[in-house]
């Protein structure tokens, strides 16, 4: 069931591709295994999951060593993304195992990470995450906080800001997410021309399972896909 589902979704991620003239190929499907134990996640390993996403760190603590283990015994290589809210004192236990933080939404928070990262040799990649809705439940900075914490995280030895990253709110309809991802299209495209950093703001983290097709065709480069792969699971 879950190869069969993640190729339904790479299907639907490169049909939006063509419709927006993107290359699929340059997408990242990350599999969100909240809720999913150690032997569904080797399952998709073995169905050729490579990105996995979680949500919460004492859950991917519990998991990540032994599904790394079981990866590694393959010759397969796994990239951990955290996609979920992280606070300041879980930084040190998110920096140790995740190769991308989606969900960086202060400068304190940058700071914090940057200087765990430092404890260990580390350049971390992160997103910096933008509030695109008015919901009060989204976290997030404001779109004209970004500029600003771009250029003091450009003083962070330890920190690579790669991209943006946005949860849109629940819709009934696709489409009604649009001008979301769109906003944080633009966002990004400002960003670049104003030279905001040092390098360009390459990747876009935004649509999950409701609205990936739309976010791709608003320029996602990266899609965050639970549901949409494992099915509704039970919450821990």
């Amino acid at each position: 069931m879950v190869r069969e589902n993640m190729l339904e979704v790479l299907g639907r991620i490169a049909r939006a591709a063509q419709r927006a003239a993107a290359d699929p190929s340059e997408i990242i499907l990350v599999a969100v295994t909240k809720n999913v134990g150690i032997e569904g996640m080797c399952g998709a390993v073995d169905a050729g999951m490579t990105h996995i996403g979680e949500s919460k760190i004492q859950e991917a603590l519990s998991k990540y060593e032994q599904v790394r283990a079981y990866a590694s015994a393959k010759g397969i290589i796994l990239f951990w993304h955290m996609v979920g809210h992280l606070q300041s004192n879980k930084a040190r236990d998110a920096v140790r195992i995740f190769d991308m933080i989606h969900s960086v939404d202060s400068l304190r928070l940058a700071r914090e990470i940057d200087r765990q990262a430092a404890k260990i040799g580390k350049v971390q990649d992160v997103l910096l995450e933008v509030k695109t809705s008015p919901e009060i439940t989204k976290y997030g900075l404001m779109p004209d906080e970004v500029a600003g914490v771009l250029k003091e995280t450009a003083s962070l030895d330890h920190v690579d800001v790669k991209g943006l990253m946005t949860v849109a709110p629940a819709v009934h309809d696709p489409q009604e997410a649009r001008s979301y991802f769109r906003t944080l299209k633009q966002l990004s495209a400002r960003l670049n021309t104003l030279r905001a950093t040092r390098y360009e703001l390459r990747m876009l983290s935004m649509g999950m399972t409701d609205d990936f097709e739309v976010a791709v065709e608003e320029g996602a480069t990266v899609v965050r896909i639970g549901r949409g792969i494992f099915g509704d699971r039970k919450e821990a």
